[in-house]
Parts: structure tokens; sequence; C-alpha cells
């Protein structure tokens, strides 16, 4: 058997346990010990001691620690250890002759011995070893990059003992800034908390004058105030620094003190972060597991990200429908590298042709439906107004009563905020496909199926969003195009807007009394909207560049159908709290079944007849709040 180093640590161990008996009647009795106890019975007494110490730190585990980083862990595990075998050896002392001839304090004594022999070394091999890298950090201390970092926390901790351990780290932090002011003045492993982050510009010339001028700031808490991140973004490029972030703390933790840490770039997502949401997983697990679930425009940028959590959820099976062919493979082959074991299909299928749906829905029986296969580009959508009540109002039609036919248990429909007073077809169009999914909800003949709306704002990267227009436009050289300066958005990034649909979908199912919340539409909470040329701004200092100077920002006008401001909620819809924090409930006007069926039946024959005016017509009729911008 090859000797290991866990084996020598376990022989040193035994041979400090060896030492201790003697050594201990040694201190309480003086030369009186060797008098009491012949070298034959102390040796018999010593064996038996080393016997049972081999079990005792056996039994504590005390041999999966690293000397080099012994922490508290390995002491409690030394303490655990040590105190099994004076327990253990009293005991067997005692049935082997009263203690005869042994103090009573020698057991006490004898403890307090063995930790100092095990643990000394220890910590006396890990307080060399840090002296070494400290000597080799202070060599070579000038060829690292000098960081400060924001936020006195467990990540900050980590980092600075992954920089202390690692010779071959590229970092030096030279001082840390607190969230919160409870712990300026106080060090993390000898680092000093210099302030708070509102103190940065301070901080920054404090360090100067030591000599010690940081080159880049990392944020080491991976959820902070979006609005604290865009000020310190700001901040930073004025003084000519870079921004960075830590990976995620449970990242950080598994990277571990002796390997390399890769700081990531602060990301659009990092400017816009409200608080995470605390959701209802169990519910939402419960919602999802063992069913059979069909996902319609699972190709798109909801959709797959639909498709990626719903798989995290072990449902039974997975049917990914798409018009777009390319679309579809990719999601599809995402899915079989991540989950091969997950039964699915591929179903290439528009969702304005009725028969094809109903021939999908025949054939995969799903039991729970998502529907996120929109047109939702409002400019595209104002320019082919028929294409885009097709699918957006008469294609939600044609999902719906299929789930009806095929005895679906739920219907969780995707709307937007441009429902709420549209000023465009687009929004009008989603919003008479809530007003059909409402009906069906509320019409008895239909209570066998749940159609659930989700409606919520802009996601961050999703098709036909601001920001991948943005991030092509920097690509490009700029300029950055915004339509209007006092133009507002609502934002949350696609995760999080996927899990809050989830979440609303499990409830709208779950609930215990269905008519509280029949034919209402759940609306996620979208905190504060903002402002798409500080969008703009922010997003061409996180390059590196400055907004206006290196980059230029040019106001284009609104387009056909835009409005400056979008609304979450209908002037007469009162917002609702629900169960879910994050998501709220309003009661837009309801219509009757047999009413919206009827215009929507002329809807779609104005629609395949080419006969713009009448759909416009019919669309009028059922969002009678419709109003196109001034000047449009």
């Amino acid at each position: 058997m090859r000797l290991t180093r866990k084996h020598i640590v376990f022989i040193h161990d035994l041979a400090m346990a060896a030492l201790t008996l003697p050594l201990a009647l040694y201190l309480r009795l003086d030369m009186q010990a060797f008098d009491r106890f012949p070298p034959h019975e102390m040796l018999l007494l010593t064996a038996g001691f080393v016997v049972i110490a081999a079990v005792s730190f056996r039994l504590q585990n005390m041999y999966h620690g690293v000397w080099r980083y012994a922490s508290i862990n390995d002491l409690i595990a030394i303490v655990r250890g040590v105190t099994l075998l004076i327990v253990a050896a009293t005991l067997a002392l005692f049935l082997y002759n009263r203690l005869e001839n042994v103090p009573r304090s020698t057991p006490f004594i004898a403890w307090c011995v063995l930790l100092l022999l095990l643990g000394g070394p220890r910590f006396a091999y890990r307080f060399l070893k840090d002296r070494q890298l400290s000597l080799h950090f202070a060599a070579n201390g000038g060829k690292r990059v000098p960081v400060l970092l924001i936020g006195a926390g467990d990540a900050a901790d980590l980092f600075i003992r992954a920089m202390e351990a690692n010779p071959d780290s590229n970092y030096r932090v030279v001082g840390i800034l607190g969230e919160t002011g409870s712990r300026v003045g106080r060090r993390i492993r000898a680092v000093e908390v210099l302030g708070t982050a509102e103190d940065l510009p301070a901080a920054i010339a404090r360090l100067a004058e030591r000599d010690e001028r940081p080159q880049r700031v990392i944020l080491t808490r991976d959820a902070i105030d979006g609005e604290l991140v865009a000020r310190l973004l700001e901040e930073t490029q004025a003084l000519g620094l870079t921004l960075s972030r830590l990976p995620r703390l449970d990242d950080l933790r598994a990277a571990g003190p002796d390997r390399g840490i890769d700081l990531k770039p602060v990301e659009i997502e990092d400017l816009l972060q409200r608080p995470q949401t605390v959701l209802d997983r169990d519910g939402m697990a419960a919602f999802i597991r063992g069913r059979r679930v069909l996902i319609t425009g699972a190709g798109g940028s909801i959709g797959s990200e639909l498709v990626r959590q719903i798989a995290g959820f072990a449902p039974a099976e997975l049917t990914l429908v798409e018009a777009s062919e390319f679309a579809l493979y990719t999601i599809d082959m995402e899915m079989a590298r991540r989950h091969p074991d997950l039964p699915r299909a591929a179903m290439i299928g528009d969702v304005r042709d009725r028969a094809r749906i109903r021939e999908i829905f025949a054939e995969r029986r799903p039991e729970l439906v998502f529907h996120a296969a929109a047109l939702k580009h409002v400019p595209l959508v104002e320019a082919n107004p028929l294409q885009g009540l097709l699918t957006n109002a008469v294609g939600s039609r044609n999902i719906a009563e299929a789930c009806v036919t095929a005895g679906v248990a739920a219907m969780v429909m995707i709307s937007t905020d441009k429902a709420v007073n549209p000023t465009n077809v687009m929004g009008a169009s989603k919003r008479m496909a809530e007003c059909f999914c409402q009906a069906m909800d509320l019409d008895p003949a239909t209570s066998g199926t749940r159609f659930v709306t989700v409606r919520f704002g802009n996601v961050l990267g999703s098709t036909g969003s601001v920001v991948p227009l943005f991030e092509k436009q920097l690509r490009e050289g700029g300029p950055l195009t915004v339509t209007h300066p006092e133009m507002q958005r609502y934002f949350m990034t696609i995760r999080e807007a996927v899990e809050l649909v989830i979440a609303a979908g499990s409830m709208g199912v779950g609930t215990a009394s269905r008519s509280d919340h029949q034919g209402k539409i759940y609306v996620l909470e979208m905190g504060r909207p903002v402002k798409i040329v500080d969008l703009a701004r922010q997003m061409i200092r996180l390059v590196g560049r400055r907004p206006e100077i290196d980059v230029p920002i040019v106001f284009t006008g609104l387009r056909p159908g835009e409005k400056l401001f979008e609304e979450i909620f209908h002037g007469e819809e009162q917002p609702l709290p629900t169960s879910a924090k994050g998501v709220l409930l309003a009661a837009p006007r309801p219509v009757e079944l047999a009413e919206i069926r009827a215009l929507l039946d002329r809807l779609e024959t104005a629609c395949r007849a080419g006969s713009a005016d009448e759909a416009l017509a019919v669309m009028h009729t059922v969002v009678p709040e419709y109003h196109a911008p001034e000047g449009m």
C-alpha cells in the first residue's frame, strides 16, 4: 500500500498520543510517575491508549482536512477526537485498575497536552506556509494589480484569502468599501474597510496618497442594487478605473483558496438588478413534475428559457412547437445535451395553422401548455398588421381551443405591457388574446381547462429588444440610436421573467378558491421604469467608453405605434396582491365568450382575405381603448 500524506498524519497523531499519557503523568507526579508505574506497566497503558486513540481519531474524521488550510473546523474535529479518546481511555483505565495510583486531574492534563500536540503542529505548519506566502507576496506585490473591493462580507473574505493563498494570483487587495457603515474602520484579513460605496472617490484619493491607488474596483456581491452599480460604473469610468465583479459566492467557494478566480465584467443585468424575488419553488416543481408539457414559440427568447427551466423541474415529457426550423433545431440540440434522458418532441408548427395545431395536440396529448409564440416587434407588426393579428390574436385562440379539445389541465399565455391602453397593433392584438383567454377561463363550458394569462414588460436580450441593437451598434463603433430622450420602459431579465411566469402558472392552477383568480390576469411587478437613453449611456460605459464623447447618441424620433411610457395596469384595473411576491392580479374588462369568438371569426376572415380595414375595425371593437399615437 502506498504511503500517503493522510497516513503520515495518522502516524504522527498516534505518536503524539503515545507521548501524551507518560507526559501527563510526569507533569502531575514529576519523577514519582515512574515509581508508581514501572516500565512494563507504563508501556502496556501507553499501548492501550494508542489503540483507543486510533479508533477515536478515525471516528471523528480528523483526516479530511489539509494542514496547509488548518481551520476552526479542523480544530473542532481534533477536540472531538481527543475528548472521545480521554473519556474512553479513562473508562478503560477504571475497568483495568479502578484508577489506582492515577491522580484525578490526569485525564484533564492529558486532554490539554494532546490538544497541544495535535493542533500545534498543524497550525504552526499553516503559519509557516502563510509566512512564506506573505514574503513572496511582498516581494511580488508590485507585479500584482491593486484592487479595491465593494462589499465587506463573506465574498470579500474568500477573495482576499484566495489571493493570499495563491502565489501566482494577479490581484492585491488594497482596501474595502462596505455597503453600509457598520464595518468602517474594521479589517478583513488585515485589509481595512475604508468607508462605504458612497466614499469611492475619497477612498481612491486616500489610497493614492499611500502610493496604493487601485487599478480596478471589484463588486464582491452578486446581488447589489442596480442603481448603485450604475453610479459606481459612472464614477469608476471618471476615475479611469475598471469595474468588475466576482463570480457568485457558491462558485467562489467551489474554486477553493488555491485556485485562480476569474473576474467577470459588469453586465447590463447588474445595472438593472432588483432584489431577488423569493418564489415558491416547491410549488413550481409540483406544478411541472411528471406532467406532459407543450411550449409554443419554443425557439424564441422567452420560449427557449421556458424550455430550459421547465426541463429542470422533471416533466414527464416536453413538446417544443416552433415555426422557425433553425430556432427549433437549436433549442432541441441544447436539450439533447443538457437533458438527454428527458423525452421530448420537436414539432414544426405555426400557431396560425389550426389544423396543424390540432394534429400536434392530438398526437402529444399535453397536460400543460405554455403559449409564448407571438410577433412582438412593434414597428414590424405596424407594417404587417394582418400577420400580427393572425399570429397574436387568432393564433392564441387556436392554441386555447386546442387545449380544451385535448383536455389540457392549464394553458399559460404570455402577454405584454403593450396590451394596456395600446397604441400599436402588436399591443392591441395581445389584448385581444387576453380577452379570449379571459372569456375561456370564465365560461362554464370550458371549466376543465384553466387559462392563466401573465403580463409583463420588456426582457433584457429578448428578440427585438433594444439591448441587442445597442450591442450591435457598439460593435460597429456607434452611434447608438434612441427614438426619444424621454422614452421609458420596464425591464427584467429573461430568467426572472420566466421564473415568475411558472410561479404565476402554478399559483393559478393551484388556487384553492378558483373564483378569486378566475378570468383575472397575473401581472409581474416590474419595479421602476428605465429611461432608454440612460440604458444607452450605461452600455457605453460598460465597454469602457464615454457617452456622447467616444460614442454619440442619436435621437431618431418615435416609430409607428410607439409611445413614450408603457403601463402594466389599465386605469380601471386595481392591482391586487397574491401569495407570491412579485406577482400581482388584475381584473380587466371581461368579454362574453360567444361575443369574442364571433369577433375573432370576423377578424380571421378579414386577415386571410387581406382586408386590413375590416380587420382593424374588428380590433377597434374588441379593444376600444386602442388609439394611435398623435401624428401617426
